[in-house]
């Protein structure tokens, strides 16, 4: 199994695929890579040689900004947003949508599960 920036890569994905479960590499990303390192990205991660996994990582070490690293830089990123006091930090402080997306209908994955008005009773 190649693991590759602490991440176990999928074994029966093409390589182009499988670089995308670490964190911060996309499919752009990912052709970059195998281009610079000169590795084929229609061959299986089970195919790969010890080379190959060693010029791929050689590679990411270059680009830098993947996985640990990367989701280190974005919290502070946030953390000096809402230091600052600034209007995208306070959405981020009350867990909304920071970027102007309406929030009246919508946004349920940030808000959470609806907060169920409570009826009153008929008083008769």
């Amino acid at each position: 199994m190649a693991r590759i920036a602490g991440v176990d890569l999928p074994r029966t994905k093409r390589v182009e695929i499988g670089l995308t479960y670490i964190y911060g590499i996309g499919r752009k990303k990912s052709n970059d890579i195998l281009t610079s390192a000169g590795v084929s990205g229609n061959i299986r991660v089970k195919d790969l040689s010890e080379d190959d996994v060693r010029k791929i990582s050689r590679v990411i070490e270059e680009v830098g900004g993947v996985e640990g690293d990367l989701r280190k830089e974005i919290s502070m990123n946030i953390k000096r947003l809402v230091e600052i006091g600034s209007y995208r930090g306070s959405r981020h402080r009350r867990n909304l949508p920071a970027r102007g997306q309406r929030t009246r209908t919508n946004s349920r994955t940030r808000k959470g599960p609806r907060k169920g008005t409570i009826a009153k009773k008929k008083v008769e």
